[in-house]
């Protein structure tokens, strides 16, 4: 049983390890609350999209997860969440935990002894990397990091 727990426990990501750049992250949360449901208008003239935020946590801090679509209404406050394949976004430089379409989150009947409701990694505003004003003219490029392409320098 002992190595049963190891095993399970292998290659999950604690709420305060998670960073703006973290992707690919398995995570066992609580639901400690949820948020009425938003309309988004899409900038393309199609259907607005729905959106709520739940907070969920673990023993070392919360995080807001938004909830898309078909996600909203699925958890309730005090529900254990598994969460596979997840990734963080900044919204309006605050941290979220997403689930998207390559993602899976599902009711699990672990249990989460404790949540840490002091840490809440939503909180602070953070950076985004490689990111940087544009001020004035200039424009263009590219978001994110820089990938390789055609042009790219061989050192």
């Amino acid at each position: 049983m002992e190595g049963e727990t190891e095993k399970t426990s292998v290659g999950i990501t604690k709420v305060k390890d998670l960073t703006p750049r973290s992707d690919k992250v398995n995570m066992l949360v609580k639901v400690t609350g949820v948020g009425e449901p938003k309309e988004i208008p899409n900038r393309f003239g199609e259907e607005p999209r729905r959106v709520a935020e739940a907070r969920v946590g673990d023993e070392t801090g919360t995080i807001i997860l938004s909830l898309w679509q078909e996600q909203i209404g699925s958890v309730n406050e005090g529900d254990v969440l598994s969460i596979e394949n997840g990734y963080v976004s900044l919204v309006r430089g605050h941290m979220h935990l997403n689930v998207g379409k390559y993602g899976k989150m599902t009711k699990s009947d672990k249990i989460v002894p404790s949540v840490n409701t002091e840490v809440d990694v939503s909180a602070a505003e953070q950076q985004r990397e490689g990111f940087r004003p544009r001020y004035g003219g200039g424009g263009g490029g590219f978001r994110g990091e820089y990938r390789g392409g055609r042009n790219r320098r061989r050192y």
